[in-house]
Parts: C-alpha cells; sequence; structure tokens
C-alpha cells in the first residue's frame, strides 16, 4: 500500500474545516521564520496555504539570519502576546539555541510541540510529524499495540516524539541511531518509523517482508527532496509512505488539528 499523504490530508482538512468555521473569531497563527533559504519558503508556503483554506490568519515575523538567539526569542515572545499559537521555523542557524528559543512557546501556544522544557506526558497536544505517523498506520489498518517497532533517529521534530506516542499506544518501541541500536534491528521490525535525515540508506535487505515503512526523513540532494528508505523498499513493505508526498502533508495538516484543540482549551 502506497500512502498517499495528499488526500489523507484533505480528509482532514475537510474535517476542521467546518470546525473554525464556527468559531466566533478568526484564529491567528503567528510563524517566526529565521533567515530566508528556498526549502524553508516552500514548507512556510504550504502551512500559509493550509491556514488561508481554513480561514485562520497567518502572522509572520521575519528575523535575520544573523540574530542570536536572544533576537529571535523577542520575536517570538512579540508572537506570543498577540497570536493564538505559535510556530518557530525550523532549522535555525548554525550557533543558535534551538532549545533557548523554542522555551520561548508556551504549552498552551505551542502547535508543534517542541518547548524542551514540557515533559512529553504535560503536552497539551502532540508533535505534529508524530501525529501524522499514527494517523497513517490507523488508516492503513496496522495495530501498533504490540507491534515491534524500530524508529530511526531520536531527533526533536520526528523521532523522539514518534517514540513517545507509540509507546503509549502499547508498540513495543526501540530507537536506533548513530549512538544508539544497530540497523541489524529492522530486520526483526513490524514497523519503521524514519527520521535521520539520511538519505535512502534504509535498504531491502535490511527489511523483513511485509514491513510497515513509515518515512519521515526529508534531505535535500541533487535540488530533490528525498527520504531515508530506498523506494526499492516497496517491494517488501505491507505500508510505505512516499517522500514527497506521504508523511508532509498529513504533519502541516495536524498543525491545524492541533491549533484547534488548543483554541477549543480556551
Amino acid at each position: 500500500m502506497i500512502i498517499d499523504g495528499k488526500a489523507i490530508a484533505e480528509d482532514i482538512y475537510s474535517d476542521l474545516a467546518p470546525k473554525f468555521a464556527s468559531l466566533s473569531k478568526k484564529p491567528k497563527l503567528g510563524i517566526v521564520v529565521v533567515g530566508a533559504h528556498p526549502v524553508i519558503e516552500s514548507f512556510v508556503r504550504i502551512k500559509t496555504r493550509s491556514a488561508e483554506r481554513l480561514g485562520v490568519e497567518m502572522v509572520r515575523i521575519n528575523v535575520s539570519d544573523k540574530s542570536d538567539a536572544g533576537k529571535i526569542q523577542q520575536a517570538v515572545n512579540r508572537m506570543v502576546a498577540n497570536t493564538d499559537a505559535v510556530i518557530v521555523q525550523l532549522p535555525l542557524p548554525q550557533g543558535v539555541d534551538a532549545n533557548e528559543v523554542l522555551a520561548a512557546v508556551p504549552n498552551e501556544k505551542d502547535v508543534d510541540a517542541l518547548n524542551p522544557r514540557v515533559a512529553e506526558e504535560e503536552r497539551l497536544v502532540h508533535a505534529p510529524v508524530a501525529l501524522a505517523v499514527v494517523e497513517i498506520l490507523k488508516r492503513a489498518g496496522i495495530e501498533t499495540a504490540g507491534a515491534r517497532t524500530v524508529v530511526v533517529g531520536a531527533g526533536r521534530l520526528v523521532g523522539k516524539p514518534s517514540a513517545w506516542l507509540l509507546r503509549s499506544l502499547g508498540a513495543n518501541v526501540s530507537v536506533f541511531s548513530l549512538e544508539e541500536g544497530s540497523i541489524e534491528d529492522l530486520k526483526e521490525a513490524d514497523i519503521i518509523v524514519s527520521g535521520a535525515g539520511n538519505p535512502g540508506f534504509i535498504k531491502p535487505e535490511h527489511l523483513k517482508q511485509g514491513v510497515a515503512l513509515i518515512d519521515a526523513g526529508t534531505s535535500e540532494l541533487n535540488k530533490k527532496i528525498i527520504g531515508d528508505i530506498d523506494p526499492a523498499c516497496a517491494a517488501v513493505a505491507s505500508v510505505f509512505t512516499p517522500v514527497p508526498g506521504g508523511v508532509g502533508p498529513v504533519a502541516v495538516a495536524m498543525i491545524f488539528k492541533n491549533l484547534l484543540d488548543l483554541l477549543s482549551r480556551k
């Protein structure tokens, strides 16, 4: 089964649209963008288009990529004061302490669930990519409870939150990264979620027949966005998410699901 992330995202937007329309006032979603990079701009455009279709006002602040963490944090603080929720568009420039910046987004406005000072179990919403992973598995009919699951990578956007959420749903989760585990662990996995940002390094010979492959890793190679999992792996998988067009569109839709959930708590 090749997953059509755009179709799943459309279903989610169809469900969200009337709920946003019923709100008494137009929500404001702030986004802080540091520097100018074509890949970052493409991600921001996708989020902006999604906001427009749902009647959400996207408020943007641009910050120079020469700014230090303090200057970026000041921009985040302005957004927190003037919008319903805030996105800090990652990655931030080298040398900037992302944890310091992300900590400026309070839990009640953190649609990306990235504030490092909030424990996973205390978050009001879950990370959009982790929610997208679970949504795709559910729609594909993959049972997570008891499933031998390997999460590749332990980063803040994919690996860490996906591992936590899948464990909370009863999956038997191990983490494979450069510091932990072995690629041999993949051969016994029922589910693999990859977010390492290492283009095409997972090959068919690393897998067992029928594995569910969720590729949330994105890298730019020769001006193309590609995933961690070699497309040839689709031949041995029961579920396969292409890059682009798999997890990404669903994750963006989950940002707006999170926004609605946060608004409902006010």
